[in-house]
């Protein structure tokens, strides 16, 4: 385990705290502050503790300064959330922004402009990550859906300063080793979306401690055609499918079961118009595609789940954005939800769905990042824990 900020004394110092306010935007105000909220027990700690909070994050995917991916629209958010004013900056580096902090009161908090504004940040330069650590005393990362990034303001700043995990950040890592240390059995995996090749170390690591891996979304047309069945003019990652007969092939020699589907609902086109049917997995028409697992597919996934008593989602069954697409994605929404296992999902469009379906408050555990709780789950170790100290 890592050290968390409560393990470090904070009173009166300068604090660096790596956030993750990769918001949606709409004009000049945040769309959606769910990652804001995520952060606020971290930064009030901090500022109950008399800390001096410096908070850093990326927004968007700037190729440099970028006036529409300020952070102007996060501070003035965050203000409100606090109850208190925020020293927004214009800069992450240099002499003036080091000036300006210079006069942060104990308790108060400024947030620095949109990090990727430099292309230092993403690599990891050793001379930004050094400027970034002159701004502070100590290092807070509390923004997991970054650590599996080596960025200087995620791994390289740590190189200079005493770094701790956030309270987000140790929560992440407490309830996802709950499924990778000895899991309460039997625990099955869900898995959807659409690249096999995003889920296939998580697959190849689950099979050795998993009892059930379920796969739907457009990432099972890989594992069926690797079959030898045809799917139609279904989205095939064509690349992924000998990797996806290499996991059929180990899976025989474990005691983990991969479940694909046993039927689709097909459309003629990807529409809310677009004439639809289901149709058994080896009946897909040629010009036809699959857009949700079928019917008796979601029924025995539905059985598997309500067996569980650990169960990992990420990914959705269908295109569950159009109504007659819902129907999988949703039936094991409800399932997990109803679920009395521990239940555990990550990733944005997974989170959408129960967002969509007003579940998400009903899973012990959502994480915050896809990319991150991914890698964590296939046993990778992600730079931005692992440059934190050790507990």
């Amino acid at each position: 385990m890592k050290k968390s900020v409560r393990d470090i004394d904070v009173n009166g110092k300068r604090v660096l705290v790596r956030v993750d306010f990769n918001v949606p935007l709409a004009g000049t105000r945040v769309a959606d502050d769910t990652r804001i909220q995520a952060a606020l027990p971290t930064i009030n700690y901090l500022r109950k503790k008399g800390a001096r909070v410096i908070l850093i994050s990326h927004l968007g995917r700037p190729k440099g300064p970028d006036d529409s991916l300020r952070m102007d629209p996060v501070a003035a958010r965050l203000s409100e959330l606090l109850g208190a004013d925020v020293l927004k900056l214009d800069e992450c580096v240099g002499a003036e922004v080091e000036a300006a902090l210079a006069g942060l009161s104990e308790g108060g908090v400024a947030l620095l402009e949109n990090s990727r504004f430099h292309p230092e940040e993403k690599q990891n330069d050793p001379d930004f990550a050094a400027a970034l650590a002159r701004l502070a005393d100590i290092f807070v990362n509390d923004a997991f859906g970054t650590a599996h990034r080596a960025h200087a303001s995620t791994a390289g700043v740590a190189s200079h300063l005493p770094a701790v995990a956030g309270f987000l950040v140790e929560n992440e890592l407490k309830q996802l080793s709950r499924l990778t240390k000895n899991p309460r059995h039997p625990f099955v995996t869900v898995l959807g979306g659409i690249k096999v090749s995003d889920k296939i170390g998580v697959i190849d690591h689950f099979l050795d401690f998993a009892d059930g891996i379920l796969v739907g979304g457009a990432m099972c047309f890989g594992f069926l055609k690797a079959q030898g069945i045809s799917v139609g003019a279904s989205m095939v990652e064509e690349e992924a499918v000998p990797v996806a007969a290499e996991a059929l092939a180990k899976a025989k020699n474990t005691k983990c079961r991969i479940m694909l589907p046993v039927d689709v609902v097909v459309a003629d086109s990807f529409s809310e118009e677009a004439n639809i049917r289901v149709v058994p997995v080896d009946g897909i028409p040629d010009d036809w595609m699959g857009l949700d697992i079928g019917p008796r597919t979601a029924s025995s996934f539905v059985d598997e789940i309500e067996a569980a008593k650990s169960v990992f989602w990420n990914g959705p069954m269908g295109a569950f954005e159009m109504q007659q697409f819902e129907m999988g994605t949703r039936a094991v929404a409800e399932a997990v939800a109803s679920s009395k296992a521990l239940t555990v999902s990550g990733g944005g469009d997974t989170i959408a769905a129960l967002n969509s379906f007003h579940l998400a408050d009903r899973l012990d555990h959502v994480s915050t990042g896809g990319g991150a709780a991914m890698e964590f789950l296939e046993g990778k170790e992600l730079p931005g824990i692992a440059a934190l100290l050790d507990a």
